[in-house]
């Protein structure tokens, strides 16, 4: 089973697209694309992504593709 990446389509269209292509690049990942994740406070604040149905913040796209690598990394899966 590989983590999952799910992005909101919202805050990808506030800025995030950026980091979900960089992760679809990566055959260990399934990146999902939803129309809300429930999370609009965070989605309005900063650009976010749920991985493994845990919320990763980031400043920019750069920040948040790195955030999202650092929590899978500290976080595994089994």
């Amino acid at each position: 089973m590989r983590p999952i990446i799910e992005f909101c389509m919202s805050n990808l269209a506030n800025g995030s697209h950026g980091a979900m292509e960089e992760l679809e690049k990566d055959p260990n990942l399934d990146v999902i694309e939803d129309i809300c994740l429930g999370y609009c406070g965070r989605c309005s604040m900063n650009m976010y992504a749920l991985v493994n149905g845990e919320p990763v913040e980031g400043e920019d796209e750069k920040d948040l593709l790195a955030n999202i690598y650092t929590h899978l990394e500290e976080n595994p899966m089994f």
